[in-house]
């Protein structure tokens, strides 16, 4: 009986030390999972923020003008969860959000709503109407390399503008899109363990504190 009741004692204590070796190695791979995450992250965040610094610098020469994008402060990021247009319009936040949907394999939207911005910008109407063949190649048409989820009825309304194109040929799209990162991708954004990193504020230090 005693002999019978040490075997099981002995079992139960086998099993627990296995466990615990087995949630420890969870644990472990848990950490590896999310350090993989974020380095994927800041890979592709520095893939955008060069491709944005390049292109400004390309449009600015003339001007003789030249930005840098720093890495946000805890406090800045934290602005970004409070509306959607400040992400937007934080030039940092821009290209992490576009990082993160191209993680989701959605990038064809922000860089459709991307597209609109600059179009309604477009002054010359020969250049207007290029840009709106352009968008509508890129986006619109059906088995579009960038295809967009819209509506059959948007999309015949925006082939017929694009024929005399004006800056409101692609109104009705970029709400919907816009709607659809509002509703969907920024709520997961501001979840991501990338944005949670961002917020994060850096712990002084004593030496830090003493200096």
């Amino acid at each position: 009986m005693q002999s019978a009741l040490f075997l099981a004692v002995q079992h139960s204590g086998r099993m627990e030390r296995g466990g615990r070796r087995r949630s420890e190695a969870e644990e472990a791979e848990k950490g590896r999972m999310k350090r993989t995450i974020i380095k994927d992250w800041k890979t592709r965040l520095s893939y955008f923020l060069q491709n944005s610094s390049n292109s400004n610098k390309r449009k600015s020469k003339k001007a003789g003008k030249h930005r840098n994008y720093f890495r946000p402060s805890p406090e800045e990021a934290q602005l970004w969860s409070e509306a959607f247009d400040e992400l937007l319009a934080n030039k940092y936040g821009l290209a992490a959000f576009r990082a993160f949907l191209k993680s989701e394999f959605c990038e064809e939207n922000i860089e459709f709503w991307l597209a609109c911005e600059d179009f309604k910008k477009t002054k010359s109407p020969q250049k207007l109407t290029s840009k709106a063949k352009k968008i509508y190649n890129d986006f619109i048409e059906k088995e579009a390399p960038k295809e967009i989820n819209i509506d059959f009825q948007t999309k015949n309304m925006i082939a017929q503008n694009i024929q005399e194109a004006t800056h409101t040929c692609f109104s009705a799209a970029q709400k919907r899109v816009y709607s659809l990162m509002e509703n969907n991708s920024y709520p997961r954004f501001l979840e991501s363990e990338f944005y949670q990193e961002l917020c994060k504020k850096t712990p002084i230090t004593r030496a830090a504190q003493g200096t």
